[in-house]
């Protein structure tokens, strides 16, 4: 089977975004992103890829979902469907969700690990990601990450990784 993780930072409440932005920025957090996911695949939603400020993202294969047959663009394969998107990954180690909500509420049964960034603070949220049923999954790490001047918030790095 082919390892599907997800990608994402997380607030106390569960949010991840609000009017199409992340809700905080976390010194780091986008370099560990980019090491984690660079050479891999990223599958990601419309509205995920236009949030972001340089297009496709380099170094990664970039799949856009989209349920809009004229949406094109550059760099990027579009697919209309979750089915769609997993069918260009057969060949892939590991591919990467990285958003949205609807694309990460979708991905969630066939995910087999979760990369979260979890912020220790809650936002004014206007999108979520799904709850995370702690039953279905074992912590394999964590690095805890204090308060800095550029936050004022603690976060900490977890992986959890899906119980067979």
């Amino acid at each position: 089977m082919k390892k599907i993780s997800i990608i994402v930072a997380v607030a106390g409440d569960n949010g991840i975004g609000k009017d199409n932005k992340l809700l905080c920025h976390i010194p780091g957090d986008l370099k560990r992103f980019k090491k984690i996911t660079s050479g891999h695949t990223v599958i990601m939603g419309k509205n995920t890829f236009l949030s972001l400020p340089g297009g496709p993202l380099k170094d990664r294969r970039n799949i856009v979902i989209s349920d809009n047959p004229q949406d094109r663009f550059d760099g990027c394969i579009m697919v209309s469907s979750i089915k769609e998107a997993l069918d260009h990954c057969e060949e892939d180690r590991e591919t990467f969700i990285i958003g949205g909500a609807s694309v990460y509420r979708q991905f969630m049964p066939y995910t087999t690990r979760l990369y979260l960034t979890r912020v220790n603070k809650c936002f004014d949220a206007d999108t979520f990601f799904p709850e995370i049923n702690a039953e279905e999954w074992t912590e394999i790490s964590k690095e805890k990450h204090q308060a800095k001047e550029q936050t004022d918030f603690t976060y900490d790095y977890v992986v959890l990784e899906r119980k067979s």
